[in-house]
């Protein structure tokens, strides 16, 4: 199974240098794109619920796309900074198949590689660093379609360079599934191919050839979670985005996610990510 699946659309959202004086200490960030970082000069940490990351000098670090985390840094701090959005499709993320490093050691050649995405990418810098102030819809929507309309030689190059970076953590990265019967993994593409529909546990059992309580059993010991939880959890991740970047109500998101009750999609919604819909729209447009 190596090497399935990996061949991903990734979006170029923002990309620029930034210099911290003990102000890069954000709290519970949340997003629904994914974050390099390169330090030029200086330390600080990431703090996620893995752990915390020390960032050092001349590495690289990542940070997955919905993946709450935190910032803490307490002096001078140079970096580079990359948001990517994944555009998976109905296929499965490549955070879904692969566990990656947080931390990669870099060389030169990146620093390169980083300095020309941003000559051939004006315009992508952060006006402001708060996370509060480009985790808006219409921010994300706005840079997804400046990548879209860039000329076809700086996407191309773009795309290149982004796929070089993100080799960098590849190559130390484990493959998940590595050892995942195929029929488990026909039930993930099925899940994420059917979001838009209500998902049957006895389907999904059905495609693997086994019970129902042995398709569970089998399904929670491989992702360490039950078959509904995880189709809740990318249930909800799917209507974060949507909220994000479509100008649709709750109802209708709801309904486009095979949800035909709002009340219990609001209630999901506000267990998995511990506010409403509603709320979470009005968050991010603040």
């Amino acid at each position: 199974m190596r090497g399935k699946g990996l061949d991903k659309n990734f979006i170029l959202l923002n990309v620029g240098y930034a210099y911290h004086d003990a102000d890069w200490n954000w709290k519970e960030v949340n997003s629904p794109f994914i974050r390099m970082h390169y330090v030029k000069k200086g330390r600080a940490k990431i703090i996620r619920d893995d752990g915390e990351q020390e960032l050092r000098e001349g590495n690289l670090y990542l940070t997955p796309s919905y993946v709450k985390h935190s910032y803490e840094c307490n002096g001078v701090l140079e970096l580079y900074y990359i948001h990517l959005y994944e555009d998976p499709g109905n296929e499965l993320s490549i955070f879904e198949l692969i566990d990656f490093p947080v931390e990669v050691v870099s060389s030169r050649v990146d620093l390169l590689l980083i300095e020309r995405l941003i000559n051939i990418n004006p315009g992508r810098e952060l006006k402001h660093y708060d996370p509060k102030t480009y985790n808006d819809s219409s921010t994300l929507a706005q840079n997804i379609a400046l990548q879209k309309k860039s000329p076809l030689a700086n996407e191309m190059e773009t795309r290149g360079i982004v796929n070089v970076l993100f080799s960098r953590f590849l190559a130390p990265a484990t493959y998940k599934k590595e050892h995942l019967e195929e029929r488990v993994l026909k039930c993930l593409l099925h899940i994420h191919r059917n979001l838009d529909k209500q998902v049957d546990i006895d389907q999904l059992a059905a495609i693997c050839y086994l019970t129902k309580d042995h398709f569970i059993r089998l399904f929670n010991k491989e992702m360490h979670c039950t078959p509904r939880k995880y189709i809740n959890r990318k249930k909800i991740e799917a209507a974060q985005l949507k909220l994000l970047i479509e100008d649709t109500s709750i109802k209708e998101i709801a309904f486009g996610l095979g949800f035909d009750n709002v009340s219990y999609f609001n209630r999901l919604f506000n267990k998995l990510t511990g506010e409403s819909p509603g709320q979470y729209r009005k968050r991010m447009q603040t």
